[in-house]
């Protein structure tokens, strides 16, 4: 076929497509992988499509408006037509989709996090659920950069540009209370545990391993213990793979993987943004929260440098009268990003970049029934410290065949320290002189490195593979001590070490044109060596295990029709065993590793254009053996043991309907039945041998309207509901206290005028009661009259500024 007869049938074929504009040439066509020398200036998209188009005898067409109005930044080199246009339409907004092995259409991506205009929806939607045209949406997290259609799992994003308009500070911790599939403790900022789809093990922070491997980009940000809330400024978007990921992701993600992803350094345009608010809650302290970023490209198309940082006080509503102080549980947290990204050119990229943040909370934020619904008493302050500093080093090759390299270094490093009232009360309800004051402390510091380096391929038939291998070193030390204020006496700790090695490799293939299997298996050897911080009254503990372990992995993924697919997965997951504190003081003693198995079935719409219907919906079945949990003794001194076994059935789906331009609706719950069965859980009645903080049912619902006025302002109302219903503190007769089941209801309001983002928003409109955890300190819990209550009534005024 000659070039200009290919070059004809190609602009027919876009023409049949309502062909906007189409970028082609007349110079001889050439293969999709062969090189070419290209030099484009940074100039609009319009422009840069243009010239890529005589420079590589590509055809590339677009049906999208408003492309001269996009910057796009300078690329060079010898580069191939596909690898040139996506380095092209890298952070632009757009992407190109290849209409045979000569030719592409650019489309604008299907989610676009902003923060220049408000939009009312809710914050947590399914893949693929975004208002814009059909396009392809790519899961990053599957390191195999798998279409979303095609991807075989359950997947749920989080656009963290509509966070914005939420009336508290922005973590993982407030969009689990908007996401039915992820569940969270509530001992508060920088201590609560997240929870995927049921997979909870204890509402206590330990030295058993993470159930949600949670991750900054490509590198692993904590092994144990609680979620850092790492505040979510800047993040170009939040992906939660459900289930256990043991093949791609290895140790510790037997609930599923949340990955955080930073917006990109962008190496062409100079930016800034800064956001701001204040908050007033009934019954308690304002408070208020600002941050900023900036982008500065310090050689064009090259080197650039984005830096972000942020300051927010969370006002407290908690009372203590029998100290006469009011609004006791403030908290501060400070923190900010730096990132550099060096692009040499010949298809690689070096991003190197840093966190650091600090959480200090002046006292606990439960409450006591016998004192009021938002006070207690306590004879002292409860405060807690946490900070947290993370470094990574990520480079990436990318040849014109589609074939990547990736290298992932990090280094994350935390340290955290907590103080608890252990003074007895006294039996005349405090009347009398005040007892001596017992407190009781504890202190961890946690070191990982993480090293990945891997190599993918994707093709455009459906075709995808990665391979790599991972090395982790982890160090865990807790410590404690108890006695008189001012004179504590240190008590048994211990020091967890784990290093691990694994290789892992996974595959998709196409068995027919609109089925594809994957199949994928990794394998891991790991050892944990554990020390107690001084020789324990007891030898019953074994000092180190060493685990080898294989984790497959099948799964498929069926298009029914355009748009719609069926996913069926299988997969295992573990975690390592360790060395902890016993049951009783002075001891130490070894638990086993725990391992899982979820089956899970689900169908997949994504929404054709502008308004319809997207959906997502999933069934899962998972065996749960040798379950680690993190607990609480009678006095409430901290052990971790294995507590047994549980089955766990889980309904999901979350719907999102655009019926007309600007009004929008979503609605999202998760149903499951789970069972605990063992020796522990037996002490229970039949009704509470559950898994802790995980209702049966939970759910949020949110409806909004958007519309323009003139021709640079945006409006928008919208209102949220959510559902949480009752769940269990814990495993066993001493944990099963009832919490949860409490409705709440929100308004929002956003006025966006050229550069300038203007919102109101109002959360627990209602002023409702409800207990969201059933425990704060765990020294005197045992009451069972301790509530974690919903903030009050409150509301944000909120201003945002870029360019």
């Amino acid at each position: 076929m000659k070039p200009g007869s290919y070059r004809a049938g190609a602009l027919r074929r876009a023409s049949r497509l309502g062909l906007l504009i189409a970028f082609t040439t007349a110079a001889p066509l050439i293969a999709q992988g062969v090189e070419r020398d290209i030099a484009i200036p940074a100039t609009s998209l319009q422009t840069a499509l243009t010239m890529l188009g005589h420079q590589t005898g590509a055809d590339i067409i677009s049906m999208e408006p408003g492309l001269a109005t996009v910057r796009v930044r300078r690329i060079s080199g010898k580069l191939a037509p596909r690898v040139a246009l996506e380095r092209l339409l890298r952070g632009s907004g757009y992407h190109a989709v290849a209409i045979d092995g000569r030719s592409f259409r650019v489309v604008r991506d299907a989610i676009v996090a902003t923060a220049r205009r408000p939009v009312p929806k809710a914050d947590s939607v399914a893949a693929g659920t975004g208002t814009g045209p059909a396009s392809v949406i790519i899961v990053t997290a599957s390191k195999q950069r798998i279409p979303l259609l095609r991807y075989p799992g359950s997947l749920t994003t989080i656009d963290t540009g509509h966070l914005e308009v939420s009336a508290t500070p922005r973590d993982m911790s407030i969009v689990a209370r908007m996401t039915p599939v992820l569940q969270s403790t509530e001992l508060g900022p920088g201590r609560n545990k997240i929870f995927i789809r049921g997979i909870a093990d204890s509402s206590f922070a330990g030295a058993a391993q993470s159930t949600a491997s949670l991750y900054f980009g490509d590198v692993q940000l904590g092994y144990s213990g609680a979620d850092p809330s790492i505040r979510l400024y800047d993040m170009a978007g939040v992906e939660v793979l459900e289930g256990p990921q043991g093949t791609l992701y290895g140790t510790g993600s037997i609930g599923g993987v949340i990955r955080l992803t930073p917006n990109a350094v962008d190496l062409d345009r100079i930016g800034a943004s800064v956001e701001g608010g204040v908050t007033a809650t009934r019954h308690g302290a304002p408070g208020y929260d600002l941050g900023g970023t900036i982008n500065v490209p310090l050689d064009t198309g090259v080197i650039g440098v984005r830096a972000t940082a942020y300051q927010v006080r969370d006002g407290g509503y908690i009372d203590d009268p029998g100290r006469g102080v009011n609004d006791i549980n403030r908290s501060d947290i400070e923190g900010g990003r730096l990132a550099l990204r060096v692009d040499p050119g010949n298809g690689w990229q070096i991003d190197l970049s840093g966190l650091g943040q600090r959480i200090e909370v002046r006292d606990a934020q439960y409450a006591d029934r016998l004192t009021g619904p938002l006070s207690r008493r306590s004879y002292i302050a409860q405060p807690f410290h946490n900070d947290i500093a993370l470094g990574r080093l990520v480079v990436t090759k990318d040849w014109a065949n589609g074939l990547q390299l990736l290298s992932a270094t990090g280094v994350a490093n935390s340290h955290s320290n907590d103080l608890f009232d252990a003074t007895l009360r006294p039996a005349n309800g405090g009347v009398g002189p005040q007892p001596p004051i017992i407190v009781y402390q504890t202190e961890g510091a946690k070191l990982l490195l993480t090293h990945e380096m891997r190599l993918s391929r994707s093709l455009g038939n459906g075709t995808s593979w990665v391979a790599g291998f991972t090395l982790l070193s982890n160090r865990d030390a807790q410590n404690r001590s108890a006695g008189l204020l001012g004179m504590p006496m240190d008590i048994i700790g211990v020091t967890n070490v784990t290093r691990s090695a694994s290789v892992f490799a996974e595959g998709t293939v196409s068995v027919l044109p609109d089925l594809s299997a994957t199949i994928g298996v990794r394998g891991t050897l790991a050892r944990t060596d554990g020390e107690p911080s001084f020789r324990p009254r007891a030898e019953d503990f074994v000092r180190g295990r060493s685990t080898r372990r294989i984790d497959p992995t099948v799964a498929f993924s069926w298009k029914l029709r355009p748009g719609l697919a069926m996913f069926g997965r299988l997969q295992t997951g573990y975690r390592t065993g360790g060395l902890a504190v016993a049951s009783g003081i002075g001891r130490v003693k070894d638990f086993r590793l725990d391992k899982i198995l979820v089956g899970e079935i689900g169908l997949r719409r994504l929404r054709q254009g502008p308004t319809g219907l997207s959906l997502q919906a999933a069934l899962s079945y998972a065996r749960w053996k040798n379950i680690q949990a993190d607990l609480v003794n009678r006095r409430g001194l901290p052990y971790t043991d294995n507590i047994g076994n549980a089955r766990i059935q889980a309904v999901e789906a979350i719907a999102d309907w655009v019926p007309v331009r600007g009004l929008h609706g979503k609605l999202a719950f998760l149903y499951t039945h789970n069972r605990v069965t063992g020796p522990l859980a037996d002490l229970s009645v039949s009704a509470n041998r559950r898994l802790p903080d995980t209702p049966a049912l939970a759910g949020t619902g949110n409806v909004g309207y958007e519309w323009r006025a003139g021709d640079d302002s945006v409006l928008s109302v919208g209102a949220t509901a959510t559902y949480v219903g009752r769940s269990v503190l814990g495993t066993g007769d001493l944990l099963d206290i009832n919490q949860g089941q409490y409705a709440t209801f929100g308004l929002n309001a956003g006025w966006a005028r050229g550069a300038v983002t203007t919102t109101l928003t109002i959360e627990n409109a209602a002023d409702g009661r409800g207990n969201r955890f059933a425990s704060g300190n765990p020294l005197t819990f045992a009451a069972r009259d301790q509530t974690t209550p919903l903030r009050p009534l409150n509301a944000r005024i909120g201003v945002g500024f870029a360019f």
